[in-house]
């Protein structure tokens, strides 16, 4: 287990330690308490900032954002099994299918992340600002959530376009719907203005807070899909805010991809922005192992209590690694090995022979997964021990990291016919060959081969559904899923948040 001492006190410093113990007061209505009641010191602003960081937590669970953007793409799926179980009222199905109605479960939940993160960012900064207790980054930490509050929105308008806007914590009107030009150049400005507050270099003490590299990040993402989101080329702009965090000469690509995802992940050099996880403050936030692996698997990892078994990796995905592809390793498959190197036999209760515990890359029926059928996930490390509700993972949740700026980067020259500029860049080059391949050329940078790269490399890191958007594939046919209309490109809202706003019109 990491050390807590480590993790949370010298990581995150007061503010980390502070609102990450705190998670069970989210629903504490802080406005009823007096301002000049309730903070006395800077640290009392600091440990009241990080709820708004806290909200970023219920994102890799098994119903939130990350889940529905997987689910939506053609990495995840998750199949009825051949016992009667994962179909969930065919909540899967529909997303999977790009038939996904208002009701959806998963995307009400979804949705409820993104405004529950921009509703608590709007009462930070107030209750902030407010505040009669001054000290020297007081304006450094308002800009953090500032731009916390942006990345909810840029957030918002990837899946649902049109939404409800607000930020000022004190309107307790509904909030009005606005266009998603509107938010983007919102979010833009918001970036753009408060940028040069916030810290320049990461350090122990800001781990997992805004800094101007997650800042540049995010405005370069941004712009990189602003021909798609608002019918605007800002490529050069998204180079330029690469090139930002490029010179800030602070962040690395790891010699090991798997660096960036094990158990002590804080020490990456390559991650950007990543929300903290540990098995004791952020309880039934991270569970991973449990959604996509069988039984079974406890041989192989220690596990305790029983697996769920649902979570598996689409066929056709797989398809798109090489073999020498050392990122192919993010997934199990094959024969399956105890902690010991042995292989693993399981006896078959029908048959009472012994048969060997094999994940395999193929799914027969999607209607009758079988219990071995489909790899399984394990990106991110799993820690000896886990068992749901008790220890889950330690790994913290990578949002950002430096791979993704080149290759934003890379992508955005592309598109401006300028790609030779960079593809010999040193760095560039590091993101393949560490997976044992040859570095990208020119002529690997097809409308399908980049998209596929950047799949490979950024695989269930949430990235997926906007790149297959951008690059035209979205409405496709792959494995189980039937070609979609461009109306499936966006989310709708959820009805029970229609029905209490009548200021919202769905999204056609």
């Amino acid at each position: 287990m990491k050390k807590i001492n480590h993790k949370i006190l010298i990581a995150f410093s007061a503010i980390m330690l502070g609102f990450i113990s705190c998670t069970n007061l989210e629903e504490e209505v802080y406005s009823d308490i007096p301002l000049d009641d309730f903070f006395h010191t800077e640290q009392d602003v600091l440990m009241n900032a990080g709820r708004a960081y806290t909200k970023l937590q219920k994102y890799p669970e098994e119903f939130s954002l990350w889940t529905l953007d997987e689910m939506a793409s053609d990495i995840m799926v998750a199949p009825a099994r051949d016992d009667g179980f994962v179909w969930d009222n065919g909540r899967w199905n529909e997303i999977q299918k790009h038939q996904v109605t208002s009701t959806n479960k998963i995307l009400t939940l979804a949705w409820g992340f993104v405004f529950e993160g921009i509703s608590a960012c709007n009462e930070v900064i107030y209750e902030t600002e407010q505040s009669s207790i001054t000290f020297p980054e007081k304006a450094r930490v308002v800009s953090e959530i500032k731009i916390l509050r942006a990345y909810f929105y840029y957030l918002a308008i990837d899946n649902w376009g049109n939404i409800p806007f607000t930020v000022d914590y004190t309107d307790k009107n509904l909030p009005v719907q606005k266009d998603r030009k509107f938010v983007f150049n919102y979010i833009e400005q918001e970036i753009l203005g408060n940028v040069d507050v916030l810290k320049d270099k990461p350090s122990p003490d800001y781990y997992g807070r805004v800094t101007q590299g997650v800042a540049y990040t995010l405005l370069a993402k941004l712009y990189l899909n602003a021909q798609e989101w608002i019918g605007e080329d800002k490529f050069q702009l998204s180079v330029d805010a690469c090139d930002k965090v490029i010179q800030f000469n602070s962040y690395l690509i790891e010699d090991n991809y798997f660096s960036n995802f094990m158990v002590t992940n804080d020490f990456s050099t390559e991650n950007i922005f990543v929300i903290p996880m540990n098995s004791i403050f952020t309880k039934d936030r991270f569970y991973w192992y449990t959604l996509t692996l069988n039984d079974a698997s406890r041989a192989t990892f220690n596990f305790k209590g029983g697996m769920w078994d649902e979570f598996v990796l689409q066929p056709d995905f797989f398809t798109k690694y090489s073999e020498n592809d050392l990122r192919r390793n993010s997934f199990l498959f094959g024969q399956q090995k105890d902690k010991n190197g042995n292989d693993i036999f399981i006896m078959n209760t029908s048959t009472g022979l012994m048969e060997p515990f094999i994940y395999t890359t193929t799914i027969e029926n999607y209607m009758a997964r079988k219990k071995w059928e489909g790899a399984r996930f394990c990106k991110y490390e799993y820690q000896d021990g886990l068992e749901y509700y008790v220890t889950d993972m330690e790994n913290d949740f990578v949002l950002f990291r430096y791979a993704d700026v080149l290759y934003t980067k890379l992508e955005a020259l592309w598109r401006l016919g300028r790609a030779g500029e960079m593809i010999s860049d040193a760095d560039l080059q590091k993101i393949r060959t560490r997976a044992g391949l040859l570095p990208l050329q020119a002529g690997d940078l097809t409308t399908n081969e980049f998209p596929d790269e950047l799949g490979r490399e950024f695989a269930l890191e949430g990235h997926r559904r906007q790149d297959m958007i951008r690059f035209g594939l979205w409405g496709n046919a792959w494995w189980n899923k039937p070609p979609s209309g461009p109306n499936a490109k966006l989310f709708p809202i959820p009805e029970s948040v229609l029905n209490s706003n009548h200021n919202l019109v769905q999204n056609p």
